[in-house]
């Protein structure tokens, strides 16, 4: 008959039909308790060991592959955070070369890191697992064979225990036995020395596995620590410069703005009122009014009563630069001006006394000025004169020619 396929005849065929029609019927036999089944308790136990291998090492291979594809996915994600530092990165920040070039050192690291695990672990892992399908089928076979020498075994007594002997058929039976048995044997004893073996491996093949995955880790992350605090560096000096700018900055408006107080205060100590020296009589007596500076429009005090000259000697003996204290007055309220005084000022801020003979003031107070008895001991910048609402407390004593102790102080 004509070949049915490539090493396949039909002869080759039958055999292999009837060879399974045997082994089903023998393993019906079996299961209906008909036929006794070689049985093998510490072998059924390195199947079990080696199956329980087999899965284990299939779900550690597919959860690396998926570490691996994590990994990779993390390195895409780096690569485009890296990206966008380096397009946002400005070339005139501090770092703009180092920042570059640790973009690109990063990336090379997160490629090595990605083909070591693969080239180690993974690939490690694919060689482990791929003696299990082989052994596998192995097993596969001397299961058969087991069911056909009992097969044999049986049709051999069967022929033994008949009535009618055929020394042929026996013969040919016991030959078939032997066979079987004879293949049977030996699968069964080369399986029984590679699978112990094959069981013991597994902890090496774990211990390198994840050993050489705890190294390229260390590696990775020392290597990337490294990088990371140079990033941290760069990012650290650039705040730094600029928080440096922005003080720059600060600083030359403070400095423009101190120029600006200072010609302010400038123009004010030019334009204040002139101390005078108070003439005449104690002040229950009204002493002739002063002349002021020539240019009233640059005074920062106005007088209260009608402008009175003075002998310009008196005027310019009483003359000083005023300082800061004066800029803390300004015109008083319109009111008549007591006996004795020379202008009103009201306070514009508050002023706290250093010393006790120092006039504390209080933004609002008015305060009534008068002229130093000596002008020889007027300090520059300072004026002489008491509090409105102490004068009202203490006009019918001061109207006496009375003056109660530091009844006037400095401002």
């Amino acid at each position: 008959m004509a070949e049915m396929g490539k090493g396949v005849t039909a002869g080759k065929l039958a055999i292999n039909v009837q060879k399974r029609l045997t082994r089903a019927q023998e393993k019906v036999l079996q299961k209906l308790g008909k036929a006794d089944e070689t049985r093998d308790a510490a072998f059924e136990e390195m199947v079990a060991n080696f199956n329980k291998q087999m899965v284990e090492g299939s779900k550690l291979q597919k959860d690396l592959k998926t570490y691996v594809t994590a990994v990779k996915t993390l390195h895409d994600a780096s690569r485009r955070l890296q990206d966008c530092l380096a397009d946002m990165y400005e070339p005139d920040w501090f770092g703009k070369e180092e920042m570059d070039a640790l973009a690109e050192d990063t990336d090379t690291l997160w490629l090595d890191y990605h083909q070591s695990i693969t080239d180690k672990s993974v690939t490690s892992m694919d060689t482990y697992l791929t003696q299990f399908p082989d052994i596998k089928a192995r097993i596969a076979k001397r299961d058969r064979k087991m069911v056909d020498f009992d097969s044999a075994r049986h049709h051999f007594a069967s022929l033994q225990k008949g009535k009618k002997k055929d020394e042929a058929k026996i013969a040919k039976a016991e030959e078939d036995l032997g066979r079987a048995q004879k293949i049977f044997e030996e699968l069964n004893v080369e399986l029984q020395d590679e699978l112990p073996a094959l069981w013991d491996s597994r902890v090496g093949v774990y211990v390198n596995t994840f050993q050489g995955l705890a190294g390229h880790q260390e590696k990775f992350h020392k290597d990337m620590s490294k990088l990371s605090q140079n990033l941290n560096d760069i990012m650290t000096k650039l705040e730094e410069q600029r928080q440096l700018k922005k003080d720059g900055t600060a600083a030359a408006k403070t400095e423009d703005g101190a120029k600006s107080e200072e010609a302010d205060i400038s123009e004010s100590a030019s334009s204040a009122p002139k101390a005078v020296q108070r003439p005449g009589p104690p002040p229950s007596r009204p002493p002739p009014r002063p002349s002021l500076s020539p240019d009233p429009a640059q005074h920062q005090v106005s007088l209260f009563d009608d402008e009175a000259s003075v002998p310009d000697s008196n005027a310019d003996s009483a003359t000083t630069t005023t300082t800061t204290q004066q800029s803390a007055v300004t015109n008083g309220s319109d009111g008549e001006l007591p006996p004795g005084f020379i202008y009103k000022v009201k306070a514009i801020h508050d002023y706290d006394a250093t010393d006790g003979d120092e006039l504390e003031l209080k933004m609002g107070d008015i305060v009534l000025v008068m002229g130093f008895d000596n002008p020889d001991e007027q300090d520059d910048g300072w004026l002489m004169g008491v509090k409105e609402s102490k004068w009202l407390q203490e006009k019918d004593a001061t109207a006496k020619g009375v003056f109660p102790e530091n009844f006037t102080q400095k401002f």
